[in-house]
Formats: structure tokens, sequence, C-alpha cells
């Protein structure tokens, strides 16, 4: 049960996080002030009740899976799990929460794009690292390889 309780949560976190990238991006480009009100709003309900549990559930379950096991993938997992959590609370939530209220009101000024721009940067950070996590845990699992280096000809 752990191992598709991992599986899950480690789809759906990082689902959320490109979802909300991605959204944000296409509104930002193509949608009125209007639009971008109500996507902030989605992104804080229901999207951070779907993406905080997700990604406490990808840590915790992924801790208890990998506490047995050691090696350099299990090491480097491990060691990217307490940014990837410190970033989605300690930026990309609070972001998402300043940026609805911003919106809702209507202020959409240089500040709030500042914080816009921190926020798809630090969404960006957590989706590349959820990426290195699950590529890792894929090879872990022997689901995926490691391409062998070859240095290139030299003539």
């Amino acid at each position: 049960m752990p191992k598709r309780a991992h599986l899950i949560a480690g789809i759906l976190a990082p689902l959320c996080i490109v979802t909300f990238f991605v959204s944000t991006l296409l509104v930002e480009l193509f949608g009125s002030h209007a639009a971008v009100a109500q996507l902030k709003a989605m992104i804080v309900t229901p999207g951070l009740w779907i993406m905080i549990p997700a990604i406490a559930a990808a840590g915790g379950s992924g801790m208890f899976l990998g506490k047995s096991r050691k090696g350099r993938l299990v090491g480097a997992k491990k060691m990217r799990m307490p940014f990837i959590a410190a970033n989605g609370l300690l930026v990309l939530v609070p972001c998402a929460i300043v940026l609805n209220r911003w919106a809702a009101a209507g202020t959409f000024d240089t500040t709030f794009y500042v914080v816009q721009t921190i926020e798809l940067i630090a969404g960006a950070t957590n989706f590349v690292l959820m990426g290195l996590n699950v590529r890792d845990g894929l090879r872990m699992a022997g689901r995926l390889h490691a391409v062998p280096f070859m240095p290139a000809k030299t003539s």
C-alpha cells in the first residue's frame, strides 16, 4: 500500500505544479484580469488543498519506503525533499495566497508581477526537483536505466 500511495502522490504533486505553472502562463498571456483572478482563486481552492497533501504524502511515503534503503539515489531523493517541502510551504503557498488576494482586489501592479515571477521560478524549481525524484525512483525500481556517458569523439 505505501508503494501505491507514493506512486499516486508522486504523480499528483508535480502534476499540480505543472498545471498551476502552465495555466498561469497561458492566462497571463491570453486572458483578462478577471480570468487571472479566477485562476488565482482556483489555485488556492481547491489547488493548494490538493497539492499540499500530495507533496506531504509523496515525501512521507518516500521516507517510509526509503528508511531501510541505502545508496546514492536514495540519498539524493532524501536531500531534495526538504527543499521541495520548504519551497512549497514558504514560497509557493504564501505567493499563491497573496496573488489571489491582490487579483481579487484588481491590484495588478509591478509588485503583483514580481511576486508572480517569484512564484513561477519557485514552481519551476519544485517541478525540476520532483522530476529528478521521479527519475531516481524509476531507476531504483528498475524501470529506468541510466544512459552511460559517451564522450564525444575527437578527430
